[in-house]
């Protein structure tokens, strides 16, 4: 195991300038570290190709980026990388975990990549390294070869020591309801109905399972920001449809948002719990204050609650007023104890 401190310290000597981040648990130590530290920068992005397209920017204009995703994200990552970084031979460190999986197992998002990962590095025309868990000097020197070469970095489970954030750097958010309180009340006002639930990546699906037992439901364990485009799909098909999503999730996708609001003769409302990080990766900050969420669904052509809601006694008023067609809550909420994962036989589902 690296420590962690260390390993940023020596990346800093190497005049890494920035770390351009979608969070994933396995690097939650290195980007926890990096969030502490106050000479390198981290950029957290809205999805892997925003977060490489940043980071090309900065390499082309002088800087030093480095680069950070979970094995999934670098799916997303491909266009960047096949027509971006390649033809304009652009190089920097992309460092991808490599989540594993057993069979079985209900994040069966992780899957086809567990095996298939070094085949799909080079299916993009790149080499990959194994971050060496051992020597701080070796990894560095590896990182320092994927600045200089097409090389992307694989990081493997448990490569660096715990960290946790500074306090300055935690929230509190015990001022707004737990996501636990309205999921219950969700599920108390539509169980057995026909209403279909989305929950999209993360410990929004988990807390689903675990409060809303009587609700018709859709697990979305892996494609982080297509909940919505989903939700549209069956509620074209006829279905009513809310989708619970995320202050991360909404804006890895925004296209769905925009391509959503064509449609006014569909059932679909879609519910923002902001809770301000990345939960389910370590908790970092999403820094997204400046994001007027309830503003921008108005205009992709959402009705809209003008106002976030920030109680329960809000959200029922919503709940119980709201029209149909297109509609759109931004709801503040704290966060819950982690839940257990839904298992598997009610995660791989393909009908509802």
């Amino acid at each position: 195991m690296l420590d962690t401190n260390q390993f940023i310290d020596k990346l800093i000597k190497n005049e890494y300038t920035h770390l351009c981040v979608v969070p994933c648990s396995f690097a939650k130590n290195l980007i926890n570290g990096a969030i502490n530290h106050n000479h390198i920068e981290y950029l957290p992005s809205a999805s892997e190709a925003v977060a490489c397209s940043i980071a090309a920017g900065l390499k082309v204009a002088g800087a030093k980026p480095i680069v950070i995703m979970q094995s999934s994200g670098l799916t997303n990552a491909g266009s960047n990388i096949t027509s971006l970084l390649n033809p304009y031979g652009i190089t920097l460190p992309i460092i991808t975990s490599w989540r594993t999986y057993k069979e079985g197992d209900s994040e069966i998002q992780h899957k086809h990549l567990a095996t298939k990962l070094p085949k799909l590095i080079e299916a993009y025309g790149y080499n990959h390294v194994v971050l060496d868990q051992e020597s701080i000097d070796k990894a560095i020197t590896q990182i320092n070869l994927c600045d200089n070469s097409k090389t992307i970095t694989i990081l493997k489970k448990d490569t660096f020591s715990k960290v946790e954030l500074h306090d300055n750097y935690k929230l509190d958010l015990s001022n707004y309801p737990k996501r636990s309180e309205y999921l219950r009340y969700l599920n108390e006002t539509y169980k057995n109905s026909d209403k279909i639930f989305i929950g999209t990546t993360g410990n929004t699906a988990r807390e689903m399972y675990s409060f809303m037992s009587d609700t018709k439901n859709f697990y979305m364990v892996g494609n982080m920001g297509g909940a919505l485009s989903l939700g549209l799909g069956m509620a074209k098909a006829g279905k009513n449809i809310y989708v619970l999503g995320g202050d991360a999730e909404f804006v890895m996708h925004m296209g769905g948002l925009t391509t959503a609001g064509r449609y006014k003769d569909i059932n679909l409302t879609y519910i923002l719990f902001d809770n301000e990080q990345n939960k389910s990766t370590g908790g970092q900050n999403s820094y997204q204050y400046h994001v007027d969420y309830k503003n921008i669904a108005k205009a992709s052509g959402f009705s809209i609650k003008k106002k976030s809601i920030t109680s329960l006694d809000e959200f029922r008023e919503f709940i119980n007023t709201k029209k149909e067609g297109l509609n759109f809550a931004h709801v503040k909420c704290d966060i819950d104890e982690v839940t257990p994962r839904p298992p598997v036989d009610v995660v791989a589902i393909n009908k509802i």
